[in-house]
């Protein structure tokens, strides 16, 4: 089941305040963006953040659980508590690298 319009809607409102929020369609499912920095991967309606051990300390009570088939464990981030995952957003952006631009054939 892929995400809903409203849930990727409401990702963005709790993300607000940590940069320039864009979600992006891929794989059926969504990637936020913030600052151009993939940071939050949603599908079917639920957050995931890598599992990374700058933010170890702010995820010690979250779920880990792999996002899609075949995919490593990550974090899954409680978005409806817009305190702790605005800290997460925040620890991350710092880490996390821009995507490396692909070269034009």
């Amino acid at each position: 089941m892929a995400c809903s319009s409203e849930y990727i809607d409401f990702v963005c409102a709790q993300l607000a305040g940590t940069g320039c929020v864009r979600p992006k369609k891929m794989f059926g499912d969504w990637l936020i963006y913030i600052d151009e920095k993939p940071i939050v991967l949603t599908c079917d309606n639920i957050c995931y953040v890598k599992m990374l051990p700058e933010i170890e300390g702010l995820m010690t009570d979250a779920l880990t659980a792999p996002p899609y088939p075949g995919a490593k464990p990550h974090y899954v981030l409680d978005i409806e508590h817009r305190k702790v995952a605005l800290q997460v957003v925040k620890a991350l952006l710092p880490i996390i690298p821009y995507p490396k631009k692909r070269s034009k054939k």
